[in-house]
């Protein structure tokens, strides 16, 4: 409900009067505010007013935090400033969550933002880029274990339990009931015999498949018949493979529906799984393997099955490039919160998003016992000498690429076998070699470690790990990347105005250009060639005889 400007003003001022605490946050704000810091007080007072049984937590921008004084904020100055605010933290949150309201007012003379925060869905905690936040008082940091698994705890309503009464066991595949049975063999060999026994009725409820002889929505997902998918609707339980070329270009498709049990099989024998070569160093002949590990691809796509935000009515896809990668989505937020914290807990998650269906999915052997599924992937990818798998958490949808080739085969080879590296340390130099962001605490971390190089955000393998290898064009290229010290640059430059007697920025720009670092983008080259004409100029060595729109540099 949108609060009208009287109701905005009462609350605003009945904040002013109280201590900062869990649910409501000041800041002053005078011109920006940092999106990292502000993602982290909406992650924070999302979850903070979830555990007070608040609607919503408030942070109020144009007001000093100490002594409360009313100063004013030219943040988000209009409308389309504060659309794109809502799209930026809806992106980087899960289950896509955005500010409720972004309300102004003016108070005396001054402009005052107060921003709605909604509390954090029951059994979801809020995390912002992956991470959980709360508060202490007034503190900002790190969502303590007891609060998140406090808001994991509470009782969230499971479509897929959800009982479809007109249904029947004539609903059901007798095809997929047949492998079902199977599969639950192998699941729980000691009791093989004694399944043989049980009729269909008595088989589905010992799977957990139904409750009582009642049909569930799972039931339907994993089991039904094609012809019974209209008992789910308006959900649209599919699978989608598509086929495409190295230019992002559609070559082939298919469509497959319910029994998922049936058609996740169907959607796996799509893929083109061939035999990839893959050199050692330790023989002349190259070893043998096929280019995605088969459990890869089914955990990435039951997972995706067993995840789906069904109501949302979207489809689970699957992309194949005949390039040698696969693209795995689904709609739903991220329930571990981040690839991170699911890797390093290497457990089972304590909530579902469908825990019936998953369940299920447990017994009829379609997904890992114990949990640690996507730890096995990475180990996987790891032993393989593939990059690790990259997941994107936005816009409540979950996407992982598995690549089923090496892309930098001396690259990997000096980074896996001449180092004893933790899989989470290899995860983060992964992102390093992809040119991905990394967090000042992973950087820090690595730092400790002597594994990379260079300044925030341009990080870079060091010459420790490159030195271990025996190929030329590696290290080459890392010198490339790295560049050299200012001291070089610098020279470049007097050599040139002491030849040509002259220079102008673009002859310089020209100069320099293509000498430094391969991880600067073109901003970032003109920024260094800017601050290396400063230094010059500030150690008396160069002057500008030109103009500042028009300059033109020659020695002093």
């Amino acid at each position: 409900m949108v609060l009208s400007e009287n109701e905005i003003k009462s609350l605003f001022y009945f904040l002013l009067k109280q201590p900062e605490s869990e649910v409501f946050e000041l800041k002053e704000a005078k011109n920006d505010f940092n999106f990292e810091k502000l993602g982290k007080y909406f992650s924070a007072l999302s979850n903070e007013a979830n555990l007070k049984k608040q609607e919503s937590g408030w942070l109020i921008l144009g007001v000093r935090d100490k002594n409360h004084d009313v100063v004013g904020t030219r943040y988000l100055e209009n409308c389309l400033k504060q659309n794109e605010l809502k799209q930026r933290i809806s992106e980087k949150t899960n289950d896509g969550m955005t500010f409720t309201e972004i309300y102004e007012f003016i108070e005396n003379e001054k402009r005052v933002l107060l921003l709605q925060v909604p509390a954090a869905s029951p059994g979801i905690p809020t995390s912002f880029e992956g991470h959980f936040y709360g508060r202490n008082g007034e503190s900002l940091g790190p969502l303590s274990l007891s609060e998140l698994e406090k808001i994991r705890a509470q009782i969230m309503p499971d479509w897929s339990a959800g009982i479809v009464p007109e249904a029947t066991l004539e609903d059901l595949d007798p095809k997929a009931i047949s492998k079902a049975r199977e599969n639950y063999k192998i699941r729980y060999p000691k009791i093989a015999e004694e399944v043989d026994s049980w009729d269909d009725a008595t088989f589905l409820n010992k799977a957990k498949v139904t409750v009582k002889g009642k049909i569930t929505r799972a039931a339907l997902i994993l089991l039904g018949n094609e012809e019974s998918d209209y008992y789910l609707s308006p959900a649209d339980v599919k699978i989608r493979w598509i086929l495409k070329d190295a230019e992002n270009r559609e070559k082939d498709y298919e469509i497959f529906s319910i029994p998922f049990l049936l058609s996740a099989e169907k959607t796996y024998s799509k893929i083109r799984n061939v035999k990839y070569q893959r050199m050692t160093g330790d023989t002349i002949f190259p070893e043998e393997l096929l280019t995605y590990e088969p459990f890869v691809i089914r955990e990435a796509l039951n997972n995706c099955i067993a995840h789906q935000d069904y109501q949302k009515g979207a489809r689970i896809n699957v992309v194949e490039f005949e390039d040698g990668k696969l693209i795995f989505s689904n709609y739903g937020d991220f329930i571990p919160g981040s690839v991170e914290n699911a890797v390093k807990e290497n457990s089972p998650e304590e909530c579902y998003r469908n825990q019936f269906l998953a369940t299920a999915m447990l017994n009829l052997n379609m997904v890992e016992t114990v949990g640690g599924g996507i730890r096995k992937m990475f180990e996987f990818q790891r032993q393989r000498y593939f990059p690790m798998p990259e997941y994107e958490l936005s816009k409540n949808k979950v996407r992982v690429t598995i690549t089923g080739k090496i892309l930098d085969e001396e690259f990997v080879k000096a980074l896996l076998t001449n180092l004893n590296l933790s899989l989470e340390d290899i995860i983060i130099l992964d992102k390093v070699q992809k040119k991905k962001i990394i967090s000042d605490m992973e950087a820090r971390h690595l730092r400790k470690l002597n594994l990379i190089s260079g300044r925030k955000p341009n990080y870079y393998i060091s010459s420790e790990i490159i030195s271990k290898s025996k190929n030329i064009d590696l290290k080459a290229q890392h010198v490339r990347q790295r560049g050299f010290d200012d001291t070089y640059y610098e020279n470049l430059i007097l050599n040139y105005l002491n030849q040509y007697g002259s220079a102008t920025k673009i002859e310089i720009n020209n100069l320099l250009f293509e000498k430094l670092p391969e991880i600067y983008n073109e901003t970032q080259k003109k920024n260094k060639i800017k601050n290396l004409l400063s230094s010059l100029r500030r150690s008396n060595l160069i002057v500008n005889s030109g103009t500042r729109c028009k300059p033109n540099y020659v020695l002093k």
